[in-house]
């Protein structure tokens, strides 16, 4: 009996955030029976683990990219999300400490509105007892919440690929900015990004998407030979006509 023939899949190419990896939608579907048009509309849900190579440093993180275009077998994804897991964020409520949130809507260079949201916990002083508290008065939350949200506002005046590299990078650098400026008010421990919603994008784009994937789908042609330090550095091997 004749073996039934191997169907290709689509690749998906990730945009250059760390390292590109192949990735399968959130709800599977026979990806072979979809037209590029129902392609170009799957999510797909990533850790930032997987996407630096196994860093378990960094698996609380969860990427949302969404599939822009197709290109015959590659699928071009961009930026839809951000969110942290939940195990994460229950490990970090405690008692004795107050908790403080803020959210700000803000809007990148190249036309994305996304939305941040971030998170924060007091800390106690360095001279304080280890059974004390450490709330911080409603006047302090106030001060600090709006120290997040100029932070926040500042970082997004750059493009979109920029702004992601913000989020993802480690340590974050907006949650450090938020904790320098603060320390004044009030210290904090454990400020991050928790969640950014993208609420609009600007028109499509083939150009620009193409720009944040950068030559991954570019062909290796390889660098130029330096003759004078392949003599230099490659040993010359003994023999008559170049053979050992």
């Amino acid at each position: 009996m004749p073996l039934p023939e191997k169907r290709s899949t689509p690749s998906r190419h990730l945009p250059s955030l760390p390292d590109a990896m192949l990735v399968e939608p959130l709800s599977p579907r026979p990806t072979e029976q979809k037209s590029p048009l129902i392609l170009s509309r799957d999510v797909f849900e990533l850790s930032m683990a997987d996407l630096n190579g196994g860093d378990e440093t960094q698996g609380y993180r969860k990427v949302r990219l969404i599939a822009e275009d197709v290109q015959g077998m590659d699928v071009l994804t961009n930026f839809h999300g951000m969110d942290m897991t939940r195990d994460k964020l229950c490990s970090l409520i405690r008692k004795w400490q107050t908790l403080i949130e803020a959210q700000v809507d803000v809007r990148t260079t190249d036309g994305y509105v996304l939305r941040v949201f971030c998170i924060g916990f007091t800390k106690k002083q360095a001279n304080q007892l280890a059974s004390s508290t450490c709330y911080a008065q409603s006047g302090q939350v106030r001060n600090i919440r709006k120290k997040m949200f100029d932070i926040i506002t500042e970082s997004a005046k750059c493009d979109l690929k920029e702004l992601v590299q913000k989020f993802v990078s480690s340590p974050e650098s907006i949650s450090v900015e938020i904790e320098k400026a603060a320390n004044s008010i009030f210290p904090l421990q454990n400020v991050f990004i928790r969640k950014v919603k993208v609420l609009k994008k600007p028109k499509f784009d083939l150009t620009k998407l193409m720009e944040i994937h950068g030559d991954n789908g570019a062909e290796d042609t390889g660098a130029a030979l330096d003759k004078v330090a392949a003599e230099t550095t490659v040993p010359v091997l003994k023999g008559s006509g170049g053979r050992l």
